[in-house]
């Protein structure tokens, strides 16, 4: 745990020696940052898979979550999230060598944090974006339940739907792993707001992010409408950014990083976080084995 403006945070960390970047792993709603180590399951855990090729992996607890929690409504500002992020990374490396620089990657309401890190700028030394479960139109089940993505419901969910939204179909996941105290977390009172800004938001922020972006669809997508209309319409809205790459990840549900269907998507998206190194080793003329 560190502290960052008076703020404790916390996250886990896989950090190596010399490595080739940083990945900053954002979380979605409700659940802890142990969504990227896959309790029980260490072939399907981001942070195990990262380190293993070269990557120092900070999966950390967005604002408003693990050490953080009781500080909810001191951290529910947009800015002061990004800051706090940012800055957690710092206090947490510490002198520890970044590699190429800093990749963000996140899923589902982490996304909303990684995009406005993105679109601040890149005098943080960002590299790419990778973000999963999430979207503009929500799928025709999530519509019934939440309505359209625009934020506006007139009534509350029935008990358990939501759990089996978000968590089908369920043989998609290893034995134990939906329910898994590990996994469980509040979410701060803010990320409602988050949420039913997310629709309006999304467009104005995707079209001042400057890094390349990558994003990706789960082929089983539940939350959100899949699909390659789907993806090409999220990935049209990144104007600015100098590469724009989509994949619908086969056999993977909308907890991406939790599913069988893990370790494939981490390869392939670490595998993106690699390309985007190069490119700043080409821009920089860094070196390719993480120093600078």
């Amino acid at each position: 745990m560190v502290e960052v403006d008076g703020v404790p945070m916390s996250a886990l960390v896989a950090a190596v020696p010399r490595p080739r970047a940083v990945v900053l792993a954002l979380h979605g709603g409700a659940v802890s940052p142990a969504y990227f180590d896959a309790p029980g399951h260490p072939r399907l855990s981001l942070l195990r898979t990262g380190a293993a090729l070269g990557f120092t992996v900070v999966a950390l607890a967005r604002p408003g979550y693990g050490a953080s929690a009781p500080h909810a409504e001191r951290v529910a500002r947009a800015e002061r999230r990004v800051d706090l992020a940012y800055g957690a990374v710092h206090a947490l490396l510490g002198p520890a060598p970044r590699g190429a620089g800093l990749f963000v990657l996140a899923h589902s309401v982490g996304s909303e944090l990684a995009v406005r890190m993105a679109a601040r700028g890149n005098g943080d030394g960002l590299l790419g974006l990778e973000m999963s479960g999430t979207g503009r139109r929500h799928h025709d089940r999530a519509a019934a339940l939440l309505g359209p993505g625009d934020g506006n419901r007139d009534r509350l969910p029935p008990a358990g739907s939501i759990r089996h939204l978000i968590w089908g179909p369920e043989h998609l996941y290893p034995d134990g792993t939906i329910g898994h105290p590990a996994l469980r977390s509040a979410a701060p009172a803010y990320e409602g707001g988050v949420v039913a800004g997310w629709n309006s938001d999304l467009p104005e922020l995707a079209a001042r992010v400057r890094v390349p972006v990558r994003y990706t669809l789960a082929e089983h997508e539940t939350v959100w409408r899949p699909g390659r209309a789907a993806l090409e319409e999220v990935a049209a809205l990144f104007t600015a950014a100098p590469r724009v790459a989509v994949d619908e990840q086969a056999g993977g549900g909308h907890n991406l990083s939790l599913g069988f269907a893990a370790a494939a998507y981490h390869w392939k998206a670490l595998a993106f976080a690699e390309e985007c190194a190069a490119a700043a080793d080409e821009t920089s003329g860094g070196a390719p084995d993480g120093t600078t």
